[in-house]
C-alpha cells in the first residue's frame, strides 16, 4: 500500500501555518493592543507575559516556509513573486518589532520609540499575513507553470478586507491571551478590548465569508451546492458555539482560559473552513497539491525529518509553555531592570 505522500505534506505544512498563526498571533496582537494599554506598566506586564516565547513561536513560519520550499517547489515558486512586497513588508516588520523588544527594556528615554516600533512592527507584520492570505483566496494567476500577474495583483479590496480582519483577530488572541496572564485592572481592560475585537472578528468573518463565493466558482459550487455542502455547513455553526462560549467566558472572571481557547476555535474553525474551500487545490483556482508536490522520493525523505523533528518541537514548545504559566505579576518578569 502506498502513502499519498502530497497529501500527507499538505496536511504537515497547513499544521504549521496554523501553529505560527496560532502562536504568533497572540503576541502580535499584543503589539497591535500596546498604544490602548495606558500605562507603560501595563505595557512592561504584557511584554512579559510573550518575553518567553515570542521568538519560539516564528520556528513555524520558517517551518512552513521552507517546507513549502522542499515539499511543493511549484507553490513556492508561483507564491512568491505573486507575494514578494507583502511578505518582505512582513519580514522587515518582523525584524523591526524584535528589536524593539530587545531595546524597549534597555532604555527610559527612548522607550516610547520602542514602544510605537514594536506597535507599528506588530500591525504591519499582521496586515501583511493578511493580505498574503487575501490573495491567495482570490486565486493567482498562473500559466505554464509559473507565476503570470501584474506587481500589484495582490492589493485588492478583498486583500485590504483580509489584511484588516487578521488585525483584528491577532488583537483578539492578544487580549484574550492578557486575560489569562494578567491580573486586576490590565486584566480587566484586557477583557473590555477583547469584547470590541470579538465582535470585530465575528464582523470581519462574515463579510470574508459572503464574499469568498463570489470570488471563484469554485468555492460558490462548494458552499451552495449538494452534496458538498454538508461538509461546510457544520463550519459556521462551530463558529457560532466558539462565539457563544468567548463572550460567556469574558463575562466569567473565573474561566481565564475559556476566551482564549474560543478565540483559538475561531481561528482554527476559519482555517479548516479556507481548507474545505480549497482543496484538492494547494493554489486556487487550479494548482492542486498534486501538481505542485516535488517527486515521492524527495517527499519521503523529508518526511523521516518530519516525524522526528516536530514531536520534537511540539514537546519542548509544550514545555516552555508549561514552566512560564501562571499570571505574570506587575514588576516582575524576564528582562530584570537594572537602574
Amino acid at each position: 500500500m502506498s502513502l499519498d505522500l502530497p497529501l500527507i505534506w499538505a496536511f504537515i505544512i497547513a499544521f504549521a501555518v496554523l501553529a505560527y498563526v496560532v502562536l504568533d498571533g497572540f503576541d502580535l496582537g499584543i503589539g497591535i493592543l500596546f498604544p490602548l494599554l495606558q500605562r507603560h506598566e501595563n505595557r512592561d506586564t504584557a511584554m512579559n507575559t510573550v518575553a518567553p516565547f515570542w521568538d519560539g513561536n516564528e520556528t513555524w513560519l520558517v517551518m512552513g516556509g521552507g517546507g513549502l520550499f522542499a515539499v511543493f517547489p511549484l507553490a513556492y515558486a508561483v507564491v512568491m513573486p505573486a507575494l514578494y512586497a507583502p511578505i518582505i513588508a512582513m519580514l522587515l516588520a518582523l525584524i523591526f518589532r524584535g528589536v524593539s523588544f530587545e531595546f524597549r527594556f534597555r532604555t527610559v528615554r527612548w522607550r516610547g520609540v520602542w514602544d510605537a516600533a514594536f506597535f507599528i512592527g506588530s500591525l504591519f507584520a499582521a496586515f501583511c499575513q493578511g493580505i498574503a492570505l487575501g490573495t491567495i483566496v482570490q486565486g493567482i494567476e498562473i500559466e505554464n507553470r509559473a507565476y503570470a500577474g501584474g506587481w500589484w495583483d495582490w492589493l485588492t479590496p478583498f486583500s485590504i478586507m483580509t489584511g484588516i480582519a487578521v488585525v483584528i483577530g491577532y488583537a483578539l488572541l492578544g487580549a484574550t491571551w492578557l486575560v489569562v496572564r494578567t491580573e486586576g485592572p490590565l486584566n480587566r481592560l484586557a477583557a473590555r478590548y477583547a469584547r470590541i475585537a470579538g465582535i470585530g472578528t465575528l464582523a470581519a468573518i462574515g463579510v470574508v465569508s459572503i464574499w469568498m463565493p463570489f470570488l471563484q466558482d469554485t468555492f460558490y459550487a462548494r458552499w451552495f451546492t449538494f452534496p458538498q455542502i454538508a461538509f461546510v455547513a457544520p463550519i459556521p455553526i462551530l463558529l457560532a458555539l466558539a462565539a457563544l462560549s468567548l463572550f460567556r467566558g469574558l463575562n466569567d472572571p473565573v474561566s481565564t482560559y475559556r476566551p482564549f481557547l474560543s478565540a483559538l476555535g475561531l481561528f482554527v474553525l476559519s482555517y479548516i473552513g479556507i481548507g474545505i474551500s480549497f482543496y484538492p487545490n494547494i493554489l486556487p483556482p487550479e494548482l492542486t497539491i498534486w501538481d505542485a508536490a516535488a517527486p515521492d522520493a524527495s517527499l519521503s525523505f523529508v518526511l523521516v525529518g518530519a516525524i522526528v523533528l516536530v514531536p520534537m518541537i511540539l514537546a519542548y514548545t509544550a514545555y516552555s509553555y508549561w514552566i512560564f504559566r501562571g499570571k505574570v505579576i506587575e514588576g516582575e518578569g524576564y528582562h530584570q531592570h537594572h537602574h
